[in-house]
C-alpha cells in the first residue's frame, strides 16, 4: 500500500499544527508517517510514495531545520524518487511565497510532482513578540490542511499519481 510522508519543522506552532492536521486527515485514505525536518532522513524519503512538505517561512526562506533536512537528503535520494507527487504547506507571517518557491526548486531538482500549488497560510504576525510567539491555527485554516493531506493520500491509495 503507498505510504505518504509528512516531514515539517515547527519552532512556535503553527506549522506542528498544519502538518499534523494533514496527517490526521491522510490516515484515513492511506498509511502516513509523520516526522519532524530533524528525525527525517533519506530512508523515509525512499520508502516514500508520496510527501508532504511542511515548513514556516523565517526571514523570507524555509526555516533553517527543513533547509538542513533538505541539504542531509537531496544527494542521497537523486535520481532515486523521481515522479513521486508532493504538496507543500508554508505558515508565513505576510507572505510565504519565496519559502514555498524555494521548496519547490529543490523538489524540481528531485523531478517530484507537484499535486497542486503550495498551500500559504499566514497569521499575520509582524511583531518581534507576536513573530516569537506560540501559533494557533484556527479550525477553518486547519481544514485546508486536512482537505490536502486527504486528497494526497487518496490519490495515492488510488494510484492517480
Amino acid at each position: 500500500m503507498a505510504e505518504l510522508l509528512i516531514v515539517y519543522h515547527s519552532r512556535t506552532g503553527g506549522s506542528r499544527q498544519m502538518a499534523e492536521a494533514a496527517a490526521e486527515a491522510a490516515r484515513g485514505e492511506a498509511p502516513t508517517v509523520l516526522k519532524t525536518a530533524d528525525e527525517a532522513g533519506p530512508e523515509d524519503l525512499l520508502r516514500a510514495d508520496g510527501y508532504i512538505f511542511c515548513a514556516p517561512e523565517n526571514l523570507a526562506a524555509i526555516s533553517g531545520v527543513m533547509k538542513d533536512f533538505f541539504d542531509r537528503c537531496y544527494y542521497p535520494v537523486l535520481g532515486r524518487i523521481e515522479g513521486r507527487p508532493y504538496a507543500q504547506m508554508i505558515c508565513a507571517g505576510s507572505d510565504g511565497e519565496n519559502a514555498a518557491r524555494q521548496t519547490a526548486r529543490i523538489a524540481t531538482g528531485w523531478r517530484l510532482k507537484q499535486v497542486q500549488p503550495p498551500l500559504i497560510l499566514c497569521t499575520h504576525a509582524q511583531t518581534p513578540e507576536a513573530i516569537l510567539a506560540e501559533k494557533h491555527i484556527p479550525d477553518a485554516e486547519l481544514d485546508r490542511c486536512r482537505e490536502l493531506g486527504a486528497a494526497l493520500a487518496a490519490g495515492l491509495s488510488l494510484g492517480v499519481f
